[in-house]
């Protein structure tokens, strides 16, 4: 059954899935998790793609409690300098992902607490914006699971895909470039 998605808080804690179409490198088969939709825009974070960057060179007191590979991730292009964590526990702010939290990164981390995703910037729309790559078919917007951001970023576009019912299962299939078909 196909959902017809307007912009709205229901967007929160899902995934966007860039279509085969969408073209523009700085979302070229990616993974969006939606941590914020409301009236003003929303708000997200790219999370297959990880930069060459230790989190222990930009925040040492968290590299113990950086997820596996310890590399930041790049969030989105908009604000790189801002750095937005993620970690599974319903402790903390919520990010619309039911055991997924938002992480105060600014502060010393507890000791043992869950592992975090460390991204580098965001990925943000207005709300009229988004609304109108959806209408043109530029996203496919799925359910995200709490594992989402914690996955290994190789091959997410494709596993997130598969796992969809029907056409988009179909759609991971989909080659990298379409004359090598």
């Amino acid at each position: 059954m196909c959902h017809d998605w307007q912009v709205s808080s229901e967007l929160s804690g899902t995934l966007l899935v860039a279509t085969p179409r969408l073209i523009d490198p700085n979302f070229y088969r990616t993974v969006v998790l939606l941590i914020q939709a409301d009236e003003e825009g929303v708000v997200g974070l790219v999370l297959n793609r990880p930069t060459s960057e230790s989190v222990a060179d930009h925040l040492p007191d968290w590299a113990d409690r950086a997820a596996d590979p310890g590399l930041i991730h790049r969030g989105g292009p908009v604000e790189p300098e801002v750095a937005i964590s993620l970690c599974l526990t319903p402790q903390g702010m919520p990010s619309g992902v039911p055991g997924v939290s938002l992480v105060d990164v600014s502060s010393p981390p507890e000791p043992d607490g869950p592992p975090v995703r460390v991204y580098s910037g965001y990925a943000g729309w207005g709300k009229r914006q988004l609304q109108g790559e959806l209408d043109e078919g530029s996203w496919y917007v799925v359910q995200a699971s709490p594992d989402d951001p914690f996955e290994d970023p190789v091959g997410q576009w494709r596993r997130v895909l598969r796992r969809q019912p029907g056409f988009l299962s179909v759609v991971s299939s989909y080659p990298d470039d379409i004359r090598m078909n």
